[in-house]
């Protein structure tokens, strides 16, 4: 305990440190909301996505509120993070191939499906690739994604800094 003498010098120390704490606070919960629900910077890391985003690991920008406002706008070819339908502690970084009522070829590549092998893309879902077909896992593994597990887009790559890109959703495909 503080002897009664001190006290009037204590307490104006003692309401700084508080009112900082406060602060600190209040910006932790502030940097959080708009990591979760604005963007973020994310660091993307592994060879599914090759050589679009490099096997070492590459921070980009996340962009969530678009995305949140506006869910039916995704279009093909479009870079997005979703949460993996395999193990939901992981987010993950694909490009969108079909939406829903496309007609999508399974695995082009041939690798885990015959080429001539197509699916319809159901309402609520889209197909999703990585750009490096022998080391990701994507569609051709756990079929349509449901729309509800997409997080946001990929606007940028940051860094490294030599390699800054901003994406965009060019696509080639076919319509009937």
């Amino acid at each position: 305990m503080i002897p009664p003498s001190w006290l009037h010098l204590a307490e104006p120390a003692i309401k700084r440190v508080g009112l900082t704490c406060l602060h600190l606070i209040n910006f932790g919960f502030a940097f959080h909301l708009f990591k979760e629900n604005v963007a973020g910077l994310c660091f993307m890391a592994g060879p599914s996505m090759l050589p679009t985003l490099d096997n070492s690991g590459e921070l980009v920008l996340e962009s969530i509120l678009p995305h949140r406002l506006f869910p039916n706008q995704l279009g093909r070819g479009e870079l997005i993070t979703l949460t993996s339908p395999v193990d939901p502690s992981r987010i993950i970084c694909k490009r969108v191939i079909g939406l829903p009522g496309d007609v999508v070829c399974v695995d082009p590549t041939g690798l885990k499906a015959h080429s001539t092998e197509h699916v319809l893309v159901p309402k609520g879902h889209i197909w999703v690739a990585g750009d490096n077909a022998a080391w990701s896992k994507d569609s051709r593994d756990y079929g349509p994604v449901s729309m509800a597990l997409v997080r946001g887009r990929i606007a940028a790559r940051i860094y490294p800094l030599n390699r800054f890109t901003v994406f965009s959703k060019n696509a080639t495909y076919i319509e009937h």
